[in-house]
């Protein structure tokens, strides 16, 4: 059973991203205000889910939280300010798009670019150690699937109804055959020989 709160007294918001190592698609944020009597056995860090059970966790976040947002940083961001930054970008869009202003923030990770002027905690592997910060993975990660498997109906060479724009083999054996589409991050190496010439779809 994860922690319900660091900080019994305070208004805390979980908060953790996905997508950061993919080689297309954004990089998605979310933080949670959840009550601090909330519990459920289930929840966890979203990468020990199964697709199931994480959306099935994600109607259950919606409905109880107290506040919840998601934030979205394009590929163009990502390339223009690097993923780490794009990553602290779309955590702090979430946590000022809160109905909920909270008074502590829980971030999953060992550092965190913060601009919101709230009070930080940085939690390494935090999405397995307390309910918010799990809450906002589940989040996080189900909105960034929904956004791919809508994508890859437009790019269906790549698989993304699988890989949801992670480097698989599949993923990078199309990337090589039909080269890269806009929502590919140009920053990033698409492709393990660097002297391959990739053009855009």
């Amino acid at each position: 059973m994860l922690k319900p709160y660091l900080d019994k007294n305070a208004i805390e918001a979980g908060v953790d991203e996905a997508g950061r190592g993919c080689l297309a698609g954004p990089v998605v944020a979310a933080a949670v205000i959840l009550p601090k009597e909330f519990v459920h056995p289930g929840l966890n860090d979203s990468k020990k889910l199964t697709e199931k059970q994480r959306n099935q966790l994600k109607d259950e976040i919606v409905k109880h939280a107290r506040s919840y947002a998601v934030s979205f940083v394009p590929p163009i961001v990502i390339d223009e300010i690097n993923i780490l930054q794009a990553s602290f970008l779309a955590m702090n869009r979430a946590i000022q798009s809160l109905k909920i202003r909270p008074e502590s923030l829980l971030i999953d990770g060992n550092r965190f670019n913060n601009q919101t002027k709230i009070p930080h905690q940085c939690i390494i592997k935090g999405d397995g150690k307390y309910l918010a910060i799990a809450a906002a993975s589940i989040l996080a990660k189900t909105s960034r699937d929904e956004f791919m498997v809508a994508q890859a109906r437009r790019f269906p060479q790549y698989n993304w109804m699988k890989n949801r724009g992670y480097p698989t083999k599949s993923h990078r054996a199309a990337i090589a055959e039909f080269g890269i589409t806009p929502l590919h991050r140009k920053s990033f190496k698409q492709l393990p020989d660097p002297d391959q010439q990739l053009e855009l779809f």
